[in-house]
């Protein structure tokens, strides 16, 4: 069973339906033949975007997927590339400590995207986000930025992670942008309730889930509600040939907008079952049941 593809807006890039997440890749004590072996194998399942950021593992993850990357000579032309940038760590320099904060100047996403380019060991970025909105960003200088990284080959395509509805559409009409990254899942509905995913449809743009299992709450939260979602999606699961997992990721993906789901595990297994829901769809009825017992209440 193979991983469908989705365009990511009209004539923009193309991305698996499940993106497999790199975010803990540095946690996995993965050797780098069993980093190259992970690769492949969601590569033979239709899994071919990798979703990374500069800043995952301690700034450690895109050098990990660059050896593995390395090894392989055929990898790199089979899979996309997306990374993340804008968010500064703590740094130690002299006995001071800075703090952690967001960086979206001109000199900086571009400093960004060279050392992303140099970790991974690749030649261009297919999709390039802005990890989170600031407070301090200037729409205008990130459109120029983003047009001027554009020109130079170094990155295909751009989007951004976080970002309300209002601020994705100030930068998307200075510029125009890929998909917004957002948290979503059973336990947190804000995207849904709050018209984002309809402006995003609305533009024909899909977004990008991540934390789709709650990070992993649904499953291992003991308190009584979140207990009936998860013998819900169980039993849900049974009916449609699915794990627990693989039912809240059909649930997702049901949604008119496309959505794009992020795994965050380095088992194939767990990959594995967010493509074989990305091969169903289900039924609505079924959908409003879990949506009824998620929120504990029927619809008005």
């Amino acid at each position: 069973m193979s991983c469908p593809k989705v365009t990511m807006h009209q004539g923009g890039v193309a991305l698996s339906r499940v993106v497999a997440g790199m975010w803990r890749m540095g946690d996995w004590s993965m050797s780098v033949n069993a980093r190259v072996r992970l690769i492949e194998q969601c590569i033979e399942m239709g899994v071919t975007s990798f979703d990374h950021a500069d800043i995952y593992g301690d700034s450690s993850v895109e050098a990990l997927f660059g050896e593995a990357l390395a090894s392989s000579v055929t990898l790199k032309k089979q899979l996309q590339i997306i990374t993340k940038c804008g968010i500064k760590l703590p740094t130690h320099t002299g006995g001071i400590r800075s703090l952690k904060h967001y960086n979206l100047s001109d000199q900086y996403i571009k400093k960004s995207v060279d050392n992303s380019l140099q970790k991974l060991g690749v030649e261009k970025i297919d999709l390039l986000l802005i990890h989170r909105p600031s407070p301090l960003m200037d729409f205008d200088e990130m459109a120029a930025t983003f047009q001027d990284i554009r020109a130079s080959g170094k990155v295909l395509h751009f989007g951004v992670s976080n970002f309300t509805q209002t601020q994705f559409a100030a930068l998307n009409r200075r510029f125009p942008l890929s998909t917004n990254q957002v948290e979503f899942s059973p336990l947190n509905l804000n995207a849904m309730n709050d018209g984002l995913f309809e402006s995003l449809q609305d533009l024909n743009i899909a977004p990008m889930i991540w934390s789709a299992l709650g990070g992993g709450s649904i499953f291992s939260n003991h308190t009584a509600h979140i207990q009936r979602i998860h013998q819900a999606f169980t039993q849900a699961g049974l009916s449609m040939g699915l794990s627990p997992a693989g039912a809240v990721y059909a649930w997702i993906m049901r949604l008119p907008c496309k959505p794009v789901v992020l795994t965050g595990s380095g088992r194939i297994q767990a990959i594995a079952e967010a493509v074989t829901a990305s091969n169903v769809q289900m039924d609505a009825l079924q959908w409003f049941e879990l949506l009824e017992i998620i929120r504990g209440h029927e619809v008005a």
